[in-house]
C-alpha cells in the first residue's frame, strides 16, 4: 500500500495542502523524503508508512510522535491521496 500512496504524493507534488486549521503548503519530493515548504522539516517516505496504521484520522492526536504531524496529517487525510482507501 505505500508504493500506491507514495506514488500519489509525488504525483501531486508543489500542489497546495491544507492543515487541520487552515495552513497552506506545498512540498517537494526528494528520493524519499519530501521538504516541506512552510518549515525546515523534512518527512520521510518510511513515516508516511508508519503513519500508515492510524488511518482513517480524526486529528493529529495519533501522530504526535512523529516527524510534523500537522503535515503527515494533511497529507493523508487528503482526498487526492487517500482516494477511497480509507
Amino acid at each position: 500500500m505505500i508504493e500506491l500512496i507514495w506514488q500519489r504524493v509525488v504525483e501531486f507534488e508543489g500542489q497546495p495542502f491544507t492543515q487541520i486549521r487552515g495552513g497552506k503548503f506545498t512540498y517537494k519530493v526528494e528520493g524519499n523524503l519530501i521538504k516541506l515548504s512552510r518549515t525546515n522539516r523534512s518527512i520521510s517516505k518510511n513515516t508516511f508508512k508508519d503513519a500508515m496504521k492510524y488511518v482513517p484520522l480524526e486529528n493529529t492526536v495519533p501522530l504526535q510522535n512523529f516527524q510534523a504531524p500537522s503535515y503527515l496529517y494533511a497529507i493523508l487525510m487528503d482526498d487526492r491521496i487517500r482516494k477511497n482507501n480509507w
